[in-house]
């Protein structure tokens, strides 16, 4: 059984969140730390932005600023999520890792199914997704600026609504994987922070979101805590992936790389509005 570190970092501003993650890829690729799962959370909330996403053209940054919203750029691709009530996680693991299915959308299920079953320790019947595209079929484009309003090869759904969003990269051997819990969401609060032409645009998209993603407070029926829903996460992706988690904190080396990476990237208009 192979030795991973869990790390529960709290709650984080944007920045921060997306330099630990880097941090903790720099120093896993260099040897330094053990295959590493991390749960963590938002304060202030935040929008991330997949790598390639235009910020200017999607983003409402103006209503993003009124509402003290963070944006901030990720590392790995997809569309906007806000991140607002939810648990993260995000994995690091090297991609030559024994356990690791060498393709991304077999390492997407795999990981996949460590969530699932902490969600049905919670109580919640979930499911993975297997778009059309899987088959061979030709992928459609987004649907819009967020990724909540359609399902990616095996993320986790309940009843055909989304309830995580994951996406993924691969980086001096090492795969980055995090992903988005919600444990409550908002089609409204959402919409108002996309750059959209028209109310009766607004609208169309608020309904979609209602129709296409759902939370753990509406899949259980009742409100949740951050902590109740990450404690059964840890022995669930032990269980699953076969590995044993020792609890451990960041490293002296991360943390100094994370500080710098907040001030030279994740905080910079240069990084966050590359496009």
């Amino acid at each position: 059984m192979m030795n991973w570190r869990l790390v529960n970092s709290g709650l984080a501003d944007a920045a921060t969140n997306m330099a630990i993650d880097e941090a903790i890829l720099s120093a896993h690729s260099a040897g330094k730390v053990p295959p590493t799962l991390r749960f963590y959370g938002w304060k202030p909330a935040a929008i991330s932005l997949g790598y390639f996403q235009r910020a200017m053209s999607e983003i409402d940054l103006e209503q993003c600023k009124e509402h003290k919203i963070d944006v901030v750029r990720r590392l790995t691709g997809g569309r906007a999520v806000l991140h607002d009530a939810e648990l993260t996680y995000s994995i690091v693991v090297q991609e030559d890792d024994p356990l690791i299915p060498k393709t991304i959308t077999a390492s997407y299920r795999y990981f996949s199914n460590g969530l699932l079953r902490g969600l049905e320790e919670l109580g919640i019947q979930a499911h993975m997704t297997v778009p059309v595209a899987a088959y061979g079929q030709r992928k459609k484009q987004p649907a819009s600026a967020a990724c909540f309003d359609a399902p990616s090869h095996f993320e986790i759904a309940v009843e055909g609504r989304k309830l995580v969003g994951s996406a993924q990269v691969r980086k001096n051997g090492v795969i980055l994987q995090h992903g988005s819990i919600l444990l409550q969401f908002s089609a409204e609060k959402f919409t108002q922070l996309l750059r959209l032409s028209s109310a009766e645009k607004r609208e169309q998209m608020i309904q979609m979101l209602k129709s296409r993603a759902t939370s753990i407070e509406e899949a259980l029926g009742r409100p949740v805590t951050w902590q109740e829903v990450y404690d059964p996460m840890p022995a669930a992706f032990e269980s699953v992936l076969g590995i044993q988690l020792i609890k451990a904190e960041l490293t002296a080396k991360e943390q100094a790389v994370s500080q710098e990476l907040i001030s030279t990237k994740y905080s910079q208009d240069s990084w966050n509005k590359l496009r």
